[in-house]
């Protein structure tokens, strides 16, 4: 009998719904559905990409899987035992274990610690070391995030804006953790520096067997770095393919368009763009059915009125959130 390995990380219908209040007596006004069921899994030493425009509920889905906000509903479980419930009492390990690496690299920085006191903070929270062990941990992820030693002794606005981050990734793996939520950590830097950045995470993944949960609106970024990518829509994955089988052969409307707006680098190839009409629905009051219907080209009845789940788009391991079988060529 084969003892199935539980995933790293399982998400099941993990839901973020914000009140709103207002009026005279601060009553009940609706909700924000910023996650509405949302659902992957994530292996040891995998890359999981999570890319859609702005407002799907990327960033929601980081810090809710991180605790920093408590989901409204779903599970999250990590290498089997469930963490979306633990009290803060509990919560010490699940954290030494999953880390963050955040959009901006300057603000997430203390400014008036030096660089060896940021990297020392969290080995120095978990008891993980001190004294010359603790200097030589930090020292060691100096050179694992390739910054030079004697720039511990320096504060974060004496760096460059790659350098920075290089500090909080070198932060996040400081306590030994599994896991890793990169939330845009790329999007603020300058081409070259992201390119530099994604190569580093790339070779600490091999050599460290971490698992990436990859926030990115950048698909140039994600198609060199991912295993697998996750499309997001209004607060829902609309579509979960292997990274080649994505870019390759989309089969959800949304991700067609999405790919579409991709720059090619070479001037002699003509991709078709695909324009979606309309703006984004207020997640306020999404609309029933499909939620991508209100601006999708081959929307038909059914999708006005049965809203789609996650079904095989062909190879083994691609999901898309249609009712299309095939979806014919756009013209």
């Amino acid at each position: 009998m084969t003892i199935r390995t539980p995933p790293l990380l399982e998400v099941n219908a993990l839901k973020k719904h914000y009140p709103l209040s207002g009026g005279l007596f601060g009553g009940n006004k609706g909700a924000v559905y910023a996650l509405d069921g949302v659902s992957f899994t994530l292996e040891k030493g995998e890359t999981l990409s999570v890319v859609g425009e702005s407002g799907c509920g990327k960033s929601t889905l980081g810090k809710t899987i991180l605790r920093l906000v408590d989901p409204t509903d779903g599970e999250v479980f990590l290498d089997g035992e469930r963490i979306d419930n633990l009290p803060p009492s509990q919560l010490r390990q699940m954290r030494r274990r999953v880390q963050v690496v955040f959009q901006d690299p300057f603000s997430s920085l203390n400014p008036r610690q030096r660089v060896r006191d940021i990297i020392a903070e969290p080995i120095v929270n978990f008891g993980l070391a001190r004294g010359s062990e603790l200097d030589d941990r930090v020292a060691a992820l100096m050179d694992k995030v390739r910054l030079p030693r004697d720039a511990m002794r320096r504060f974060p606005h004496e760096f460059s804006g790659g350098q920075r981050q290089r500090i909080g990734i070198a932060r996040a793996l400081a306590p030994g953790s599994d896991l890793i939520v990169c939330d845009e950590a790329v999007s603020a830097l300058d081409v070259s520096v992201k390119a530099q950045i994604v190569n580093l995470l790339s070779d600490l993944q091999d050599e460290l067997g971490l698992a990436l949960l990859f926030i990115s609106h950048d698909l140039a970024i994600v198609e060199h770095l991912t295993h697998r990518v996750a499309v997001m829509y209004l607060g829902k994955i609309v579509e979960i393919a292997d990274r080649h089988a994505l870019f390759s052969a989309p089969h959800h409307p949304y991700t067609r368009a999405l790919l579409s707006a991709v720059p090619v680098p070479d001037p002699t190839i003509r991709r078709q763009r695909v324009i979606l009409k309309g703006d984004v629905p207020s997640p306020i009051n999404p609309p029933a059915g499909c939620r991508f219907h209100t601006r999708c080209p081959f929307v038909h009845d059914r999708c006005r009125a049965e809203e789609p789940v996650l079904r095989s788009a062909g190879q083994a391991g691609h999901v898309s959130a249609c009712h299309l079988d095939d979806i014919p060529p756009i013209s």
